[in-house]
């Protein structure tokens, strides 16, 4: 695969999708703290995008030990993509209907509990690994570039409308980043079974 129009669209659509549950974070800690400065801001957002790059790189190597070991695992990629995409996104699509947004805390987010956010909204993440598998290692490294660029700028934008608005969108973001999941699920199950 090269990198074209398509490659930089999916990567974006995918990044904005993956960075739903972190943006729904950013929202609550927001709320949480609104005397929160820029440097504070951008040191949050840029934890949710460390993890946002680092999962699927992570996916990504552990695919690659296990393909080069087994080829014929590498048929299932295309299945394995759709089954936890559509799992990843139907969740957040269920708790973003249901009412679900992101936990609230009453106090500023101290290191470790922004550790543990990092991880929890990243996890989905891991799962990019196996939709990316078959880029080469540039490929996939620019593709977690991106994603984490696009979560570092949407969950700057979810701390500014925490600090102002507060988590009232919170349950929209699941909704609109499960319908992402879902979608980038299908086309690469469509792309890798059928063409």
């Amino acid at each position: 695969m090269s990198i074209g129009f398509m490659f930089l669209f999916n990567s974006v659509l995918l990044g904005v999708g993956l960075a739903m549950d972190a943006f729904s974070v950013s929202l609550a800690n927001g709320l949480n703290e609104p005397q929160m400065g820029t440097r504070r801001m951008c040191g949050i957002a840029g934890v949710f995008a460390f993890f946002q790059a680092l999962m699927p790189m992570t996916g990504w190597v552990c695919i690659h030990t296990i393909v080069s070991h087994f080829q014929a695992f590498e048929k299932l990629i295309p299945w394995i993509a759709l089954v936890l995409l559509l799992y990843i996104g139907g969740s957040m699509l269920k708790e973003g209907l249901a009412g679900g947004g992101a936990e609230e805390e009453r106090c500023g987010v101290g290191f470790m509990a922004l550790f543990i956010q990092g991880v929890a909204t990243s996890i989905d993440a891991l799962s990019v690994g196996f939709t990316i598998a078959e880029y080469d290692f540039f490929l996939a490294l620019l593709e977690a570039l991106i994603i984490a660029m696009v979560t570092f700028v949407i969950c700057l934008c979810g701390l500014h409308i925490g600090k102002k608005v507060g988590v009232k969108l919170a349950g929209k973001a699941n909704i609109l980043g499960g319908v992402i999941l879902i979608f980038i699920g299908l086309e690469i199950f469509v792309t890798g079974v059928f063409l």
